[in-house]
């Protein structure tokens, strides 16, 4: 039985509905199958710590260690990877009670996990500014505050704070987190959705994205303009997200696993590939004919621009196809500082937007060259992954003392301290 068996899974003796019946997920996305205990798909993880990964390289040296990550070589690049992923998980760890405990269950431990994604942000929001705030004091640069889109912060910052705790108000680099929790705000509807007519809530998610288009429907940001990452158009990403983890997925497994697939993914790829090196290149944008250039530019990520999402599709076939679920290198020892840091996304992206500003500072102050930038990125990687390994000891440990402690007659589980 997989994962997605178990998360719609019907209580004994209820019949089993349409969707529970078809949400076991396709050959390469599938959940990972269980014997006895129920396992991590360890692909997830994987993509998830990888996205990360890139996420931090992009943000530390946008220079240079881009050179090194997806965006470069493509339209899309690891924020898409992460919002898919997030809808994926979601699906797995919150379906399973609204399938079985019903909807109020399942919408109010969507909530916890919002709030605890609120609380997280706003500590890093309050970590990020007072760090960004010293070192632009310490260097007597205010070069940086500029940089960071603190400068209404500096100048009215009450007004600033209390947009902040709106989620109107975002530093640059610290967007992906109010994204996440607006996403996971319309997680109970679509999951609710989802198990009635799930064909339908992804259909709707389409349309949504379509009128956002066409009508510009967008969440006004403080002090101007908008969010850097539009809710109305990339909630298309996590829906179908969800959508695959409930079944949608095997639905079109014939198609993901065809020859076809493979060919018009690799097709497409080769075009991106070759597409963005004329943005290197000026000698090769001449070759381009003028309508295609109209048609193409601009490949705007702010809406999630459709050639953008076709992208990450194309990506997730080629990926499915080259690392199945029972790839060796998922249990190797090189791979699993990655998946731990997937495993503890929330933590690690965090501490990835905070360390990639200390290392853009260090690389701005230096005026560094190649060596010391990919230094920079590798150093902020390890320390990723030592905070990762820091994270899974401290819960095996925790998890081994919960299962160790005593019950009390009165149903408590020993003092708490």
């Amino acid at each position: 039985m997989s994962i997605a068996d178990r998360v719609t899974a019907e209580p004994q003796g209820v019949p089993a509905s349409p969707l529970a019946q078809n949400s076991v997920a396709a050959t390469g996305t599938t959940a990972a199958t269980a014997s006895g205990a129920t396992e991590r798909e360890l692909r997830l993880d994987m993509f998830r710590g990888l996205a990360l990964w890139l996420i931090f390289t992009d943000h530390v040296s946008p220079d240079v260690l881009t050179w090194f990550t997806i965006r470069s070589y493509g339209f899309c690049d690891a924020a898409e990877i992460f919002i898919f992923i997030s809808g994926y998980t979601a699906a797995i760890v919150y379906g399973r009670a609204m399938f079985k405990f019903g909807f109020i269950v399942a919408a109010a431990r969507i909530l916890k996990r919002v709030w605890q994604i609120y609380a997280a942000h706003i500590l890093l929001f309050t970590i990020y500014v007072g760090g960004i705030t010293f070192l632009a004091e310490q260097a007597h640069n205010p070069f940086y505050i500029e940089e960071m889109g603190l400068t209404y912060f500096i100048k009215q910052p009450a007004a600033t704070i209390a947009e902040a705790l709106v989620l109107r108000f975002c530093p640059l680099n610290m967007d992906v987190l109010p994204l996440y929790i607006v996403l996971m705000l319309s997680l109970p509807m679509v999951l609710w959705l989802m198990k009635r007519q799930a064909d339908l809530a992804l259909a709707l998610s389409v349309v949504l994205y379509f009128l956002t288009w066409k009508f510009n429907l967008y969440l006004a940001a403080y002090p101007k303009g908008f969010w850097a990452f539009n809710p109305f158009a990339w909630q298309m990403l996590f829906v179908l997200g969800v959508w695959c983890a409930l079944g949608g997925a095997k639905r079109i497994s014939r198609f993901l696993s065809s020859q076809a697939a493979l060919w018009i993914a690799s097709t497409y790829l080769l075009a991106a590939f070759a597409l963005t090196m004329t943005w290197y290149f000026p000698s090769l944008e001449n070759s381009l004919p003028q309508w295609l250039e109209h048609w193409i530019y601009p490949i705007d990520k702010t809406d999630l621009d459709i050639l953008r999402f076709a992208h990450f599709l194309a990506l997730a076939i080629i990926a499915i196809r080259f690392v199945p679920k029972n790839w060796p290198g998922l249990k190797s020892h090189i791979l699993r500082p990655m998946i731990l840091c997937g495993q503890f996304s929330l933590q690690i992206y965090c501490l990835g937007v905070f360390l990639s500003f200390l290392g853009y500072f260090v690389l701005t102050e230096t005026s560094a060259g190649m060596a010391l930038h990919i230094l920079v990125g590798i150093a902020g990687i390890l320390i990723m992954c030592a905070a990762a390994m820091l994270f899974s000891w401290y819960k095996r440990n925790a998890d081994k003392n919960a299962k160790l402690t005593p019950v009390s007659a009165s149903g408590h589980s020993g003092p708490n301290f």
